[in-house]
């Protein structure tokens, strides 16, 4: 295997060196060059560098973190996990919207194109969603991936589930930025389902998930995409904070409205007051951005009437509502509910029909 280039070693380097956080080594960096021109920098030029304290100057001198660098490569090499530095090929410029891009990332699987503007949207949304969110969100991310859109969320239970395996049961490409290293899945039980994503991570390998590290990787997930829809969430939520960064990078922000007195909806309705893009459809998203028009999703092979009732679920509604809005006799309405529920398609929650 083709040894890692001097220049990511001494970032890696860098990104080990207590004291030193990502804008401190972006300072580095653009002062001598380099990193690797950095690290050989004497103390009297780093004295030069604006923001190096006394205790950050004694620990670039100290060998610990070149080992610690060294060690990390050769763990990457046999976990097959990539590691991308900043201003080295591979690195995603989208990241260059946030003010403090990670000094490295650890990459496992294949990192699609992220450009400035890349044509990739964030579902995120709470972990306790309600059946109506999660089928709204399965239906937006499998309908975003035959449109060609890359999906990213952060592998969290709820909605980032549903978004990440819709998206690839659909055919799409899915990306999970994770709060843990990429070799520490988090949920457990999204194991199997990580194994079909690119993971994407700031954290070293074999680092553990904690909550410090969620709002945190937000950031990532909002400056990875050109838009992030909040399913739902409430205010003080991760979602929200990801929504806020989304902003802060030059990005559009997108809300699905939910039941008025839903706590899990007061986040949504309070970005759509605050002017966020309202979203039901990937056609919202689609156009909103100028990606065209989302491909017409392919219907089951349904009965006439399975198909009407299909149709109308789009909506979701009560038995009354669908009596309206499909014309059907309600004897006829109830047998294509019951099939369609037998197969996976619909269900009946809190007295409403919705898509699965």
């Amino acid at each position: 295997m083709t040894p890692a280039p001097a220049e990511l070693h001494a970032l890696l380097t860098l990104r080990f060196t207590p004291g030193l956080g990502p804008r401190r080594t972006e300072a580095l960096r653009r002062h001598f060059g380099s990193a690797e021109a950095a690290l050989a920098a004497p103390l009297t030029a780093l004295q030069d560098v604006p923001g190096l304290d006394a205790k950050s100057l004694a620990a670039l001198s100290s060998a610990q973190a070149r080992e610690q660098a060294q060690a990390e490569l050769g763990k990457a090499r046999q976990a097959g996990v990539t590691l991308l530095g900043r201003g080295l090929p591979g690195y995603p410029p989208a990241l260059e919207a946030l003010a403090d891009p990670p000094t490295v990332l650890w990459v496992r699987g294949e990192l699609p194109d992220f450009p400035a503007v890349p044509r990739a949207i964030g579902i995120v949304g709470t972990r306790s969603a309600s059946p109506h969110a999660l089928s709204l969100t399965r239906r937006l991310a499998a309908d975003l991936a035959r449109a060609g859109v890359v999906v990213v969320s952060g592998l969290a239970r709820g909605v980032d589930t549903a978004a990440h395996a819709a998206c690839v049961e659909a055919g799409g490409v899915s990306v999970g930025v994770l709060g843990s290293a990429v070799n520490h899945i988090y949920p457990s039980e999204n194991v199997p389902l990580a194994r079909r994503l690119t993971l994407v991570s700031e954290y070293p390998l074999g680092t553990g998930p904690a909550q410090h590290h969620f709002p945190t990787r937000n950031r990532l997930i909002a400056a990875l995409t050109a838009g992030t829809v909040v399913v739902e969430g409430e205010p003080k939520s991760g979602s929200l904070i990801t929504a806020t960064h989304a902003l802060d990078c030059g990005r559009t922000v997108f809300a699905v409205p939910g039941r008025a007195g839903d706590p899990r909806a007061a986040g949504p309705h309070r970005l759509l007051r605050e002017g966020a893009v309202l979203t039901e459809t990937a056609a919202d998203i689609l156009g909103e951005l100028g990606w065209g028009e989302a491909p017409a999703t392919p219907l089951p092979d349904l009965s006439p009437e399975q198909a009407r009732v299909y149709a109308a679920l789009n909506t979701p509604g009560t038995l009354d509502d669908l009596h309206v809005t499909t014309g059907l006799a309600l004897p006829d309405l109830q047998t294509a509910l019951v099939m369609l529920q037998l197969r996976g398609l619909a269900e009946e929650v809190g007295g409403r029909w919705v898509r699965r």
